[in-house]
């Protein structure tokens, strides 16, 4: 077993955790400056690529003994990386932006599970406020995350559509 530090995190932890609130953050801003996550600003730069490092250093991470749910959905981010990424590029054809947009978006979803589960798992410090990842309380909060990530989609798609309707070349180019 590792050592732990602060908040019972080993120094690799507390290197994801930092990483990731990062992508957290550039990902809210993306989403407030820009309404949308795309390679084609700072913002949405900076959420993928901290993103890509909150993944890769999170498989070094067995809190729970080996493989498990947090890894897998490292993988699955890595994969809607991807696809936002071919997305962005116009690489899926005449609907890339809108992939790009469930794309991008999926993985900040992404970054929301874990979140929660691990702070509501962790504090306060010897009485953390759920006993475990398999409570009720965290699927309710899945599901109010899948909402809102359902509504923000459905808000972006809207904002492309009337983007293209206004200038084709604006939703091809993002400006």
């Amino acid at each position: 077993m590792a050592a732990t530090g602060w908040l019972g995190l080993t120094s690799l932890g507390l290197v994801h955790t930092a990483i990731s609130l990062i992508a957290v953050f550039a990902g809210i801003f993306a989403l407030l400056r820009y309404k949308e996550i795309t390679l084609r600003t700072g913002w949405g730069q900076v959420f993928v690529w901290t993103t890509v490092l909150t993944c890769l250093t999170g498989f070094g991470i067995f809190q729970h003994g080996g493989f498990g749910k947090p890894h897998a959905l490292g993988i699955i981010t890595l994969a809607a990386l991807a696809v936002g990424a071919l997305a962005g590029r116009g690489s899926l054809g005449k609907h890339s932006r809108y992939i790009e947009a469930i794309a991008y978006s999926a993985s900040f979803l992404f970054h929301w599970i874990p979140s929660f589960t691990e702070t509501l798992t962790r504090l306060p410090l010897g009485a953390p406020l759920l006993s475990s990842a398999e409570a009720p309380e965290l699927k309710a909060i899945t599901g109010v995350l899948l909402v809102l990530y359902l509504a923000g989609v459905a808000l972006q798609i809207r904002r492309l559509r009337g983007t293209a309707a206004a200038s084709p070349l604006a939703a091809t180019t993002g400006a």
